[in-house]
C-alpha cells in the first residue's frame, strides 16, 4: 500500500495541501464527471458514481501522489462506441453492457497485473498514442455537438456517421440551445485563459486564487442551471435539462454481471483496459517525473483493475487517470492520493445534498465542458515534430489517426497496437551497420560517413549497432 509508506512521514502541511487540491478536484470533477457520463451514453449521476467509490480505492492502492481517477473523457467515448456497436434495445440493455465491460476491463487489468506486464506499454510508440489520441479527440468534439446544437443523435455513432446526422438534421437546430452552448464555450476559455490573470490583480491568498481560476466550470454549470429555471427555457423553449439526478449513493448492482455477454465483449474491455493502462501511466510518469519519483507500472495495474471491477459493481461504466484534472491535482498542490480521497467525498456530498441544483443544467453547457477538455489532446504539431525525426513513426502516426476517424476506436488502437510491434520486430531484424575505417594510426574505427578514416580496397570492415541472433542474420549477410 503506497498510502502507508507515504503516512510515515505525513505532515500536518500536507494534510492542508491535500485538502485544498481535493477541494480544487470536487469542484472540476462534478461537473466534469456528468458531462463525461453523458459521453458515454448514460445519465449524468453515473458520472460522480464513477468518482466516488472506485477513486477512493485507487486512491488506497495507486502509486502516483497526483493522478485524479474517474470519468475520463477517452475511455468513456470508447464505452460509448463499443456499447452503440452492439444495438442495445433500450437504456437498461445499454447500461448493463456497459457495467459489464467496466467489470471485464478490471479483470483484465488485475489478469495484467498477475502476469507482471507493466512494462508492455513499451511495445506501444508516443506517435501511435498521439495519432490515437488526436482522432479520439475530434470524435469526442463532434459527438458533443448534438448538445450544443440541440439535435436529437443517438449515441455511439461514428465520426462519419455522426457528421451525416448532424447535416440531415440542421434545419432543427435550437437556437437557444446554441446560444446556450456558445457563451458556455467562451465562458470556460475565458476561465481557464483571462480570469487567472485577473485574479492575481486582486492580491488574494495563494490557494484561493487557484481554488477561484478553477471554479470556472462550476460556475457556469450553477450560473446556466439558474437562467433556465428562472426564463423556464426547458419548458418554453425546449432546451434539453438534465433533469433528477437521484440523491444518495449507489447501490451494489451484481445482478447486472452477466457471464453469457463476455464472450462479445471481451475485445472492447481489453482495448479499454489497454487504453485505461497506458493512458494513465503515461499521465502518472509525466508528473512524478517533476517530483523526481517513479510510478510503479505493476501497481497501477493493480489500483486500475481493482478500481474499475469496483465501478461495474456499483453499476457505473469504466474509468481512468484524467489528464486535465491530474494536471490540476500536482497544481493545486496534491501531496499524496489523500487528495484523491478527499475528492472522493466531495462528490459523494455532492450526491446527498446538492443535486436539486443541477435539475435544469442544460446538457449544452455539458457539452461545451467536453468539447474545451478535449481541444488540448488535438496534437498537429505532433505530425510536423514526428516527420523530421522519424518519419516511419509519422507514418504510423497519420495511419493511426486516418484509421479511428474511418474505422473507429476500436479498429484503429488495434492497427495502432498492432503497427507499434510489427515496427518493433522490423527494427530488431533490420539492425543499422556501419562501414568503418581506421582513424588516423590509431586503434578506433569510425563511422566513414561521418569521420574522415583511411580504409583498405580488399578489407570490408562494419559495425553492426545491435545483437545479432537469428532475427536479423539474414539482414547482414544480405548486406555483407
Amino acid at each position: 500500500l503506497p498510502l502507508a509508506h507515504w503516512l510515515k512521514t505525513y505532515r500536518k502541511q500536507d494534510l492542508v495541501s491535500d485538502f485544498i487540491a481535493g477541494l480544487i478536484a470536487t469542484i472540476i470533477m462534478v461537473p466534469q464527471g456528468m458531462a463525461y457520463a453523458l459521453l458515454a451514453g448514460l445519465p449524468a449521476e453515473y458520472g460522480l458514481y464513477c468518482a466516488i467509490l472506485p477513486s477512493f480505492l485507487y486512491a488506497i492502492l495507486g502509486s502516483s501522489r497526483s493522478l485524479s481517477v474517474g470519468p475520463a473523457a477517452l475511455i468513456s467515448i470508447m464505452v460509448a462506441s463499443s456499447v452503440g456497436a452492439l444495438a442495445p434495445a433500450n437504456e437498461l440493455e445499454y447500461l448493463k453492457y456497459a457495467v459489464n465491460i467496466s467489470f471485464l476491463a478490471g479483470l483484465f487489468l488485475l489478469l495484467m497485473r498477475l502476469f507482471r506486464l507493466g512494462s508492455m506499454t513499451n511495445f506501444i510508440s508516443l506517435p501511435v498514442i498521439s495519432g490515437f489520441t488526436s482522432a479520439s479527440a475530434i470524435i469526442i468534439l463532434t459527438s458533443q455537438l448534438k448538445h450544443i446544437l440541440g439535435l436529437s443523435i443517438p449515441t455511439g455513432l461514428g465520426f462519419t456517421e455522426t457528421l451525416a446526422a448532424i447535416y440531415q438534421q440542421m434545419s432543427t437546430v435550437n437556437s437557444i440551445t446554441l446560444l446556450i452552448g456558445v457563451f458556455a464555450c467562451i465562458g470556460l476559455w475565458y476561465f481557464k485563459n483571462i480570469f487567472p490573470r485577473h485574479v492575481k490583480l486582486c492580491a488574494f491568498n495563494p490557494l484561493i486564487e487557484q481554488a477561484l481560476s478553477k471554479a470556472g466550470p462550476m460556475f457556469i454549470v450553477l450560473v446556466s442551471a439558474y437562467v433556465v429555471y428562472f426564463m423556464q427555457l426547458n419548458e418554453m423553449k425546449h432546451v434539453s435539462v438534465v433533469g433528477a439526478i437521484p440523491e444518495g449513493f449507489p447501490s451494489l448492482q451484481i445482478w447486472q454481471l452477466d457471464v453469457a455477454l463476455w464472450r462479445e465483449l471481451a475485445l472492447p474491455s481489453l482495448l479499454i483496459a489497454l487504453m485505461c493502462f497506458v493512458t494513465s501511466i503515461s499521465v502518472g510518469t509525466k508528473l512524478a517525473s517533476k517530483r523526481k519519483e517513479r510510478v510503479n507500472a505493476n501497481q497501477e495495474l493493480l489500483a486500475l483493475g481493482v478500481a474499475n471491477l469496483v465501478s461495474g459493481l456499483s453499476g457505473t461504466f469504466a474509468l481512468a487517470a484524467s489528464m486535465s484534472r491530474s494536471a490540476v491535482n500536482h497544481s493545486a498542490g496534491a501531496q499524496t492520493t489523500i487528495a484523491s480521497i478527499v475528492c472522493a467525498f466531495g462528490v459523494l456530498l455532492t450526491l446527498l445534498f446538492l443535486t436539486p441544483f443541477f435539475y435544469y443544467l442544460p446538457l449544452a453547457v455539458l457539452g461545451a465542458i467536453v468539447v474545451m477538455s478535449v481541444v488540448s489532446m488535438i496534437e498537429i504539431e505532433q505530425v510536423s515534430r514526428c516527420w523530421k525525426v522519424n518519419r516511419t513513426d509519422a507514418y504510423s502516426l497519420i495511419a493511426t489517426f486516418l484509421t479511428v476517424l474511418i474505422f473507429g476506436i476500436e479498429v484503429g488502437i488495434s492497427v495502432g497496437i498492432i503497427g507499434s510491434v510489427i515496427l518493433v520486430v522490423y527494427r530488431a531484424s533490420h539492425p543499422h551497420i556501419a562501414i568503418v575505417g581506421r582513424v588516423g594510426n590509431s586503434q578506433h574505427f569510425r563511422n566513414i560517413k561521418r569521420h574522415q578514416v583511411k580504409t583498405e580496397q580488399d578489407i570490408l570492415a562494419i559495425r553492426v549497432d545491435e545483437s545479432i541472433y537469428f532475427s536479423n542474420v539474414q539482414c547482414i549477410e544480405d548486406f555483407i
